[in-house]
């Protein structure tokens, strides 16, 4: 069953295909630049509007990624899914080059700034289903291979977050937020290049049932599948409550650390340092993968985060960060295999737009309160809320995965 332990291994050289070697290296590009943004956008808006508009901005992209999500599985099943990847490039450069040059003359208000945010958010929504059914498709679906690929997809996203929040942070101090942008804007360029020279353009998925028909055919698959389901519902949570914490880091910096960006970025870069770590694990070792595991790693993810909600040292937040992010990065390569695989071809695309839908679904309502909440309970009590979300969350994936094991010995 995907997401089970498998005691074969796909080669140590996937690097070797040209394919997933340029969409690993689109990855880093783009990733790196929209982690640099994740940091540079929220305290552009922060140092000069305060953290209520702040989370309004964050709040429209996630806005715009959560109702576009769905709808964007029939347009990843019609025009495959490498042209759905170039397209979200194509949109997303000129718009993120947008914010800047309207800073620089004078013409960005935040109302222009929630829209563009809002479009950004829509225009990448279909962007991460994509990029997994193109894995699985130049894998054949072989489930070990797409787990392996996972591990070092998910590792070049999370060396993003070691370097990208990092480097954000120290080029905010140098030449200011807005130029940040600029470069997050060439990133998605030249990941459009590599996606056209050596992405193969697979054809659209081809419906095969009735059942499989229709906008919400992926989310009635789904929700009849008590697994996903279960899972569908604690990334609901979870992935709500992860975009808080990230939210509260440059306010918790801004308000208990001297507002010094540079520690901001080292925080954020200190989780993918551990996911990065784990993420390397997993590809290496034959003894990690599979649902069994996936359930006590999900508990160790969720659990040190608390830390951050406390008045510690800056070091221990930085060790609990990462220890979070160590197990984040080995649980996720399964996570990604299972949730990809286990939908057939036929559905796969519209399942996994649904499922990311889903687990985007709570995060605009929530970073919209977060701006208000900063100001009326402080940082640390809504990273603690969050960080209670999180593990109630993976309390309750651990809890269905670990039943789902037990029906299926019987």
């Amino acid at each position: 069953m995907p997401g089970e332990a498998t005691t074969v291994r796909a080669p140590v050289s996937l690097l070797r295909s040209r394919p997933l070697a340029a969409l690993f290296a689109a990855e880093v590009l783009s990733t790196t630049g929209a982690q640099m943004t994740w940091l540079a956008l929220p305290w552009f808006v922060l140092v000069t509007s305060g953290s209520k508009d702040m989370a309004f901005v964050v709040a429209a992209e996630a806005a715009g990624y959560a109702l576009f999500g769905i709808p964007s599985g029939s347009l990843l099943e019609r025009l495959g899914p490498q042209r759905t990847m170039r397209l979200c490039d194509a949109v997303r450069a000129p718009l993120m080059l947008l914010v800047p040059v309207l800073h620089w003359t004078g013409g960005l208000s935040l109302p222009i700034l929630v829209c563009l945010a809002f479009v950004l958010g829509i225009a990448g929504t279909p962007y991460s289903a994509a990029q997994h059914v193109v894995v699985a498709e130049v894998l054949d679906q072989d489930e070990a291979a797409v787990e392996r690929a996972n591990a070092l997809l998910q590792g070049a996203t999370r060396v993003t977050m070691l370097g990208g929040p990092a480097l954000g942070g120290i080029l905010i101090v140098a030449v200011g937020a807005s130029a940040v942008l600029v470069v997050d804007a060439a990133t998605y360029l030249v990941s459009f290049v590599l996606l056209t020279l050596f992405v193969p353009v697979a054809g659209p998925v081809r419906e095969e049932a009735e059942d499989n028909r229709g906008l919400l055919s992926g989310v009635r698959y789904v929700m009849r599948d008590s697994l996903l389901r279960g899972w569908m519902t604690a990334l609901v949570l979870g992935d709500t409550s992860f975009a808080v914490i990230f939210l509260a880091i440059p306010v918790l910096v801004f308000t208990h650390f001297g507002a010094d960006a540079r520690l901001a970025g080292a925080f954020i870069a200190s989780w993918g340092l551990g996911a990065v770590a784990g993420n390397l694990i997993a590809y290496r070792s034959d003894r990690v993968g599979g649902l069994r595991q996936a359930a006590p790693l999900a508990l160790v993810q969720a659990a040190p985060l608390w830390a951050i909600a406390a008045p510690l040292p800056a070091a221990a937040i930085v060790g609990a960060l990462t220890l979070s992010g160590l197990a984040n990065g080995l649980v996720n390569p399964t996570l990604h295999a299972f949730l990809t695989l286990r939908p057939p071809v036929a559905v796969r695309a519209k399942a996994l737009t649904a499922m990311s839908t889903a687990s985007a679904i709570g995060g605009p309502i929530a970073l919209a309160a977060a701006g208000p909440a900063f100001t009326a309970y402080g940082s640390r009590h809504v990273v603690a809320v969050a960080a209670a979300g999180q593990l109630a969350a993976m309390c309750y994936a651990a809890l269905v995965t670990v039943r789902h094991l037990a029906r299926e010995r019987t």
